[in-house]
């Protein structure tokens, strides 16, 4: 790289991979991407300094990292990060200092998917339904992965403030006799039942399962992916059965979303999980569920869905919140 360009380092570091990057002062398109697996470094200071060490950089003036994690207060002088998922711990301060960073950010990972998602290039957005929303208006970002992520973006003069919420821990609220039973049994296995105990990838295990006790019938598949491969290479016809419903259900939260929101500027849906089968989920229940709001489903036809298939939104959120200052 270049030694006279100042650069600043940005991360969205998951319980498996750190994947970190470098972007240029005022920018936020990240450059230079490397996917660094945690296990093969003791913490994150071993990760950062093999990452600069093979892309060339000597030092970076700024980071932002977005970690899957509990997040500190940003004033903190004892801030202290511990990964949900994997064995790194670190102290903020400890980290600027090693570094000589003037700023350093540490947030939430779905914040930094929310703030990356204005910047995402339109040929990695795939319209689902809608029209063209306000511009003006908040937009909501949700995305099933290891758990189910919600958060919103407000527009203000200059850019965007992410909301941090904790949308994914509402109350399923079941439509038929079926969502009913579905309940029932989920409520037996965990007490509380909330929408990400079937809007995740475990999640969408616990609705198959539920499916098939339901009708009294086996339940062979015993990881996410495999109920997914199945429904889209109409292999089973319960995991297809599964898999629709699993939409439907997305649909309906998003649509409630939306309304709690006044997400009239569009819906995102990110995350691990939909972008794998987009061609299954655009001919899902989704679209029935999202705009079945009775007397606001006109609201609902006017307001635009998209799946993001761009795979580095949490690096362009990292990006986005360095320059942002209601971060």
């Amino acid at each position: 790289m270049n030694d006279n360009l100042s650069f600043s380092l940005v991360g969205d570091i998951g319980g498996t991979n750190a994947r970190l990057a470098l972007v240029r002062e005022g920018e936020v398109r990240p450059e230079a991407i490397e996917v660094l697996p945690c296990g093969d470094y003791d913490n994150l200071d071993s990760a950062i300094t093999a990452y600069l060490a093979k892309v060339g950089v000597a030092s970076v003036t700024d980071a932002c990292l977005a970690v899957a994690s509990p997040v500190p207060e940003p004033n903190d002088p004892d801030a202290q990060v511990r990964m949900t998922n994997n064995h790194w711990r670190f102290g903020v301060q400890a980290i600027r200092e090693a570094f000589g960073l003037r700023h350093f950010k540490v947030i939430n990972d779905f914040t930094a998917m929310a703030l990356g998602v204005p910047h995402v290039p339109q040929d990695h957005l795939v319209h689902v339904c809608g029209g063209a929303g306000k511009s003006t208006r908040p937009r909501l970002v949700i995305g099933p992965g290891t758990g189910l992520g919600v958060s919103g973006l407000i527009p203000i003069r200059d850019g965007w403030v992410p909301l941090i919420t904790e949308g994914g821990h509402v109350d399923f609220s079941p439509t038929d006799e079926t969502e009913i039973a579905v309940l029932r049994i989920l409520k037996a296995r965990f007490g509380r039942v909330s929408v990400e105990r079937i809007l995740c990838g475990q999640g969408l295990l616990n609705l198959y399962q539920a499916h098939a006790e339901i009708q009294g019938v086996a339940a062979p598949l015993d990881e996410p992916h495999k109920i997914t491969m199945a429904a889209v290479e109409q292999a089973d016809p319960l995991a297809r059965q599964v898999l629709r419903h699993f939409c439907g259900i997305l649909g309906r939260v998003a649509g409630d979303g939306v309304l709690t929101l006044g997400g009239l500027g569009g819906v995102y849906i990110c995350g691990g999980i939909v972008p794998r089968f987009i061609d299954f989920f655009l001919e899902s229940p989704f679209q029935t569920g999202f705009e079945d709001k009775g007397r606001m489903r006109p609201l609902m036809e006017s307001t635009p869905v998209y799946i993001v298939t761009e795979q580095y939104t949490g690096l362009l959120g990292a990006g986005e919140a360095l320059r942002n200052p209601e971060v």
